[in-house]
């Protein structure tokens, strides 16, 4: 599964508009992880963005199956984690089936929705 550049330009469209939403900012990686740890290296990820406390990652390995989201201290005052688990369903539910960039945008839009104030 890889995104073509149409999907790529959607998929930043979508992220703009979730963050106008949410008003936090959100940041997606799709690749191969370093290490045995997925969830280390999503926060690792995560700690480099300009301003992690007020930011969502998502983490996508195709390769290995494995989606990783990670919130900061502000995110986390409207997005519960069990609202995040509905996303990563959502979304692993439409890698399943193939559809990594439709995956995607249904997670971006549901983690926005519930981390808008």
């Amino acid at each position: 599964m890889e995104l073509t550049t149409k999907d790529r330009a959607a998929l930043d469209a979508t992220i703009r508009s979730a963050e106008q939403l949410c008003r936090a900012e959100i940041s997606v990686y799709v690749g191969k992880v370093d290490g045995d740890d997925a969830r280390a290296f999503a926060t690792s990820l995560h700690n480099t963005l300009v301003a992690p406390a007020r930011s969502i990652l998502i983490m996508v390995d195709p390769e290995r199956h494995v989606v990783e989201v990670v919130t900061g201290g502000y995110v986390r005052r409207n997005l519960t984690d069990d609202e995040t688990a509905l996303a990563v369903e959502e979304m692993t539910r439409s890698f399943a089936d193939g559809d990594l960039a439709g995956g995607l945008t249904r997670g971006i839009r549901l983690l926005a929705d519930h981390a808008r104030a």
